[in-house]
């Protein structure tokens, strides 16, 4: 680790911290009820049908769209960042780390979730065999999907659902900080004083902090 000093936060008595957890406490449970609030609103966004037919391939070999649902009623598409003979993406590899036994949870609630990329099959083989994942990943040729639904170059995650006779729907889309839901390791490390350490955080004077992304590896990377 690394030796240097950092500042720490102010020591006061136990009343003290009490009394300023509590404040800070009031402002989480304003949080909560508000992000509940964003997410009944959410569930009442108006969706778009989609028109095209889009094909995959997976260990399987060729699917269209509707098959990802695998049967369920609801689909999370997180388009992810691994070009043909490319380095995978640090962030979106941090997403894939944090997935672990979710899926089992998600599709006890009727909804699938996998990955695209453009990446051929044996490309994504190989890499989910190096990291130890084993959500679903499929290519998605050329981008067609992912340019179509707002990921172009970058990542995104779109949400669909479809009815009784397996007409899709669009849902809902985000990409950026959005798609921060999935990071476990960040939410963990905002719970510290010192945060995720990175330069645009608003953090006391002489806390540690350095660029973002520079610090990102895959899992097996680190020291």
């Amino acid at each position: 680790m690394d030796s240097v000093q950092y500042s720490l936060p102010n020591v006061v008595s136990q009343q003290e911290w009490q009394k300023a957890r509590r404040k800070l406490l009031e402002k989480e449970k304003e949080l909560t009820r508000q992000h509940d609030k964003l997410n009944a609103e959410r569930r009442r966004l108006p969706m778009v049908a989609v028109q095209s037919t889009y094909h995959f391939a997976g260990p399987e070999g060729q699917i269209s769209l509707i098959d990802l649902f695998h049967g369920r009623r609801q689909l999370i598409v997180y388009s992810a960042m691994l070009e043909p003979g490319a380095a995978p993406c640090k962030g979106c590899s941090m997403v894939m780390d944090n997935i672990g036994h979710n899926l089992a949870h998600v599709a006890a609630r009727d909804t699938s979730f996998v990955f695209t990329s453009p990446a051929p099959q044996e490309e994504i083989l190989a890499l989910q065999q190096r990291m130890n994942w084993n959500a679903p990943w499929y290519t998605d040729p050329a981008r067609r999907f992912a340019d179509t639904f707002d990921a172009g170059k970058g990542f995104a995650v779109n949400v669909f659902i479809r009815d009784d006779a397996n007409n899709i729907y669009r849902t809902y889309y985000t990409t950026a900080r959005g798609a921060e839901l999935f990071d476990t390791n960040f939410k963990l490390l905002d719970l510290t004083p010192y945060g995720r350490q990175e330069s645009w955080e608003d953090s006391p004077e002489g806390w540690p902090q350095t660029p973002p992304y520079q610090w990102w590896r895959m899992h097996d990377e680190y020291e």
